[in-house]
């Protein structure tokens, strides 16, 4: 196994074994955190294959975006051939909400694959806004 750890440290680039293993750590809980309900707030990538053909589709994506716009933070649109399109949407919130916005995308007729990678993170929502944000970033 410590060989096996030493070509993952090597192929991923990491410095040493330490950050690999905190890295791996820290995966372990966040999915474990998520699991049990504990994880709160996150950030998650939609990514889906959908047919541009499809009826009022884009149209009810788009829509559906514009109708959590305090969740979907941006979105990438990619032609891929002349019927299907690649959407990524990033979402931003409470893991519920996130959660039931990337379902509610996914499980539209005409999206025929797609992804929800979540990762958990703490957000304070008293301190963040994200229509503005409190704090000062000191810019040159």
């Amino acid at each position: 196994m410590a060989d096996a750890f030493d070509q993952l440290v090597e192929s991923r680039g990491y410095l040493n074994r330490s950050e690999a293993f905190r890295d791996l750590v820290r995966k372990e809980l966040g999915e474990a955190d998520v699991a049990t309900g504990k994880a709160k707030w996150c950030v998650a990538t939609v990514s889906y294959v959908y047919d541009h053909h499809e009826r009022q589709l884009a149209n009810r994506l788009t829509h559906m975006q514009h109708e959590h716009h305090d969740i979907a933070i941006a979105s990438q649109h990619i032609h891929l051939d002349h019927d299907n399109c690649l959407e990524t949407v990033v979402l931003k919130g409470k893991m519920a909400e996130v959660r039931a916005c990337a379902d509610a995308i996914i499980s539209q007729t005409g999206v025929r694959h797609g992804n929800v990678h979540v990762v958990p993170v703490d957000i304070k929502k008293e301190k963040y806004s994200l229509v503005g944000h409190t704090h000062v970033h000191p810019h040159r």
